[in-house]
């Protein structure tokens, strides 16, 4: 009997231990980046036209929920705890049409994350070919672009490598960052959208 009791004591002890773990479960945070801030042009044209972004791609490393971050030369490591709100593939895209509204004045701008909106006057091409995040580091974005204005099948097409520091040390800093490094990113792509506009009149 008393075998019994020690054995049955000991499952007691198991299950309490299991459910305080159960009770323990870290708290998952859910972040967004946002548009700007931007500069937008004093002498902006009052012309209206259309611009559609899209698609944007990126790596398939930090194409995932989870928020990626450098760790070490060759590691990274991904944040299960730490997740982004909505797919980078979605997101990039409606910030960088954001930024382009601010900095376009007149121009109707809209995110097509797939390849659509071929009806638009200019289309503007992202492919992501770097997205590092350091926290409390910097961040890092590279990408190659192209511009495509539509009636005169002209395209102009450039890379930009942008680094940034992250102004804390938590991932909300890191994630602030890479939004002000797509805000520069949106600025270049403003300036040659601008060139290309006032070329063609």
């Amino acid at each position: 009997m008393k075998p019994r009791r020690v054995a049955g004591a000991a499952a007691v002890t198991l299950l309490a231990v299991a459910l305080a773990g159960c009770g323990t479960t870290p708290k998952t945070s859910y972040y967004t980046l946002a548009p700007g801030p931007v500069q937008p042009d004093a002498a902006q044209s009052a012309a209206q036209y259309t611009v559609a972004v899209g698609p944007v791609t990126l790596p398939d490393a930090v194409d995932r929920p989870q928020l990626v971050v450098r760790v070490a030369t060759n590691q990274v490591a991904l944040l299960d705890q730490h997740r982004w709100a909505e797919p980078l593939k979605s997101e990039i895209p409606r910030v960088i049409a954001g930024n382009l509204t601010q900095l376009l004045g007149m121009a109707r701008v809209w995110a097509y994350p797939q390849n659509t909106g071929s009806d638009a006057d200019y289309r503007v091409r992202v492919d992501i070919v770097s997205f590092e995040s350091a926290p409390g580091d910097s961040v890092t974005l590279g990408a190659l672009w192209a511009v495509e204005r539509k009636a005169a099948g002209e395209v102009r097409a450039g890379r930009s490598v942008i680094q940034l520091p992250a102004m804390g040390p938590d991932y909300a800093a890191v994630v602030a960052a890479h939004g002000r490094a797509l805000a520069s990113l949106s600025e270049e792509l403003g300036e040659v959208i601008r060139a290309m506009h006032a070329g063609n009149h």
